[in-house]
């Protein structure tokens, strides 16, 4: 591991506790493209098949809790063929396993970084910190950037799963390496059950599909290669759905329902259909909406997640319906960039169960159900560029660090409401905006109402060049510190960071890193 002068003075200043918590970056990103592989060598689009990540299995389970082991580690993949990519994986596979939660059954994920020492190209020590995006965990279990494992260490991560069904998902949130860690692969599925969503008629089993959707840049011997592109963002040549380049997937003539999540470093997609027929979008990050939403088009930033149905009876057999990921404002476009993979519509059967999308999905979700009037304080949060730096309200997390992890943009109290505005008053970048622990409504958009694609629950919001969106959130159940960030991941790793503070009169809040790892060997958990 090789450290900066500014690494050194900083640890100086926090004292002895700062050696295992990093405060800065040790490396900025390769900026040099001369020895990106061809494009005539990459594999044309929908030439490759479609997989899904295999599902996860607890290595025990007891009345109230199913426990999993979890390594990160290094692998390869086969992105162009004839060629080998290293990578890393969550269990040695990209994107990592699939969990799947029945809503009210906990879950204690041990996550063991068995990663080398220092990375092999950007030399940087890969410390992690697993972040469960959508769930409301306590502040020691929430992926808090500063709250790192180092390589040869264990955590033991505890969720709740009290919320509704929802798609979540899990990514590396290590301090100021998050994005060399994500775009290595660290990232998979989490999706939850309950019995409202398992009762509805929309597509269960097989024709529930994730899509993990990222993008990537490889040198010409097939290794990966990473640019910050002047800490404006990633943004490679090649879109993975489900760790395969521009795959093809078979579907028989009925309703599927892809759960879409957006696990690229910086892009941002706008999907669409080649036929331009409409999409039913039935849930957002924080699950089921409480109507469906038909939509030709819609705009997709990091992180988001979207459930989609896609009706291909209407199609004849044979028939290609390619799904489109157009280019917004702002990404850096490359020849196939704008397309993410191709259905080819068979004619092999199918079960006719749960082939509807009913005019009604959760009519009482409860963050769609608060009345603004309940609203009991309204704040500003400003995400911009200054002096170099990314910030919101002027600070960045190397303000935190500095105070000793005490300073916040707000402390609201448990169970109020509150109205966030969060501007971007740039036309020059978008930022999709990430608040830890809760979920949120959208009650405008420039002074409108949200697009038809976001009303429902959500913990991201795509704050586009020169927007201002206007939140409703509860905090409840809650208590302590949680992050504010950009979940662009090198605008994240560049200090785009702050907390908020839920406080309880009556209960003392939970540390963010009052539970640090442990280093091998593992004990019995």
């Amino acid at each position: 591991m090789t450290l900066t002068r500014r690494d050194w003075l900083k640890m100086s200043a926090l004292g002895a506790a700062a050696v295992a918590l990093p405060v800065e970056r040790t490396v900025s990103g390769l900026s040099v493209l001369t020895s990106r592989i061809a494009e005539s060598a990459l594999p044309a689009p929908f030439t490759t098949g479609f997989t899904v990540p295999p599902t996860i299995r607890p290595v025990r389970s007891d009345a109230t809790t199913d426990y999993y082991r979890v390594s990160m580690e290094r692998t390869s993949a086969e992105i162009v063929p004839g060629l080998r990519t290293e990578m890393w994986g969550y269990n040695g596979v990209v994107p990592g396993p699939t969990f799947v939660v029945p809503q009210g059954r906990k879950v204690v994920v041990r996550h063991v970084n068995n990663l080398p020492p220092a990375h092999p190209v950007l030399r940087y020590a890969p410390w992690t910190s697993v972040h469960l995006h959508g769930s409301a965990s306590l502040p020691q279990y929430d992926g808090y950037a500063s709250d790192i494992t180092n390589p040869g260490q264990y955590k033991d991560y505890r969720y709740p799963n009290y919320q509704p069904a929802r798609t979540l998902w899990y990514h590396d949130h290590g301090l100021h390496h998050t994005a060399e860690n994500v775009f290595m692969g660290l990232a998979g599925m989490y999706t939850m059950t309950d019995p409202l969503e398992r009762s509805l008629p929309i597509p269960h089993g097989e024709y529930d599909v994730p899509l993990v959707v990222s993008d990537t840049m490889l040198n010409s011997d097939g290794s990966l290669l990473f640019t910050t592109n002047d800490e404006s963002g990633f943004y490679g040549d090649v879109i993975l759905v489900n760790g395969r380049p521009w795959p093809a997937m078979k579907v028989a003539r009925r309703k599927y329902r892809f759960r879409i999540l957006n696990a690229s470093v910086s892009r941002s997609y706008n999907w669409s259909l080649s036929t331009g027929d409409r999409m039913a979008v039935i849930a957002t990050d924080a699950g089921l909406m409480t109507e469906p939403q038909y939509v030709t088009n819609f705009r997709h930033g990091v992180a988001e997640r979207y459930e989609v149905v896609i009706d291909f009876a209407k199609y004849k057999t044979g028939q290609r319906v390619v799904l489109r990921g157009g280019n917004p404002k702002n990404n850096i476009g490359f020849t196939h960039t704008n397309k993410a993979m191709a259905f080819d519509v068979t004619d092999d059967g199918f079960s006719a169960a749960d082939n509807d999308v009913p005019t009604s999905l959760n009519p009482l979700q409860p963050t769609m159900a608060l009345p603004e009037s309940a609203a009991v304080a309204t704040r500003r949060l400003d995400f911009g560029r200054s002096n170099g730096r990314w910030t919101i309200n002027g600070t960045t997390w190397d303000d935190v660090v500095r105070s000793r992890f005490t300073k916040v943009l707000a402390a609201p109290k448990i169970d109020d409401v509150e109205i966030w505005e969060l501007r971007n008053l740039s036309g020059g970048w978008n930022h999709p905006a990430h608040i830890h622990f809760i979920d949120f409504r959208i009650l405008s958009r420039n002074g409108r109402p949200a697009l038809p694609h976001e009303r429902g629950a959500k913990d991201v919001v795509y704050l586009g060049e020169n927007e201002s969106v206007r939140l409703l959130i509860k905090f409840d159940q809650g208590r302590g510190k949680y992050m504010i960030h950009c979940h662009n991941l090198v605008h994240e790793d560049h200090d785009m960071m702050a907390q908020f503070e839920i406080r309880d009169p009556d209960v003392a809040a939970s540390d963010p890193m009052g539970t640090p790892a442990s280093w091998l060997p593992e004990t019995e958990f």
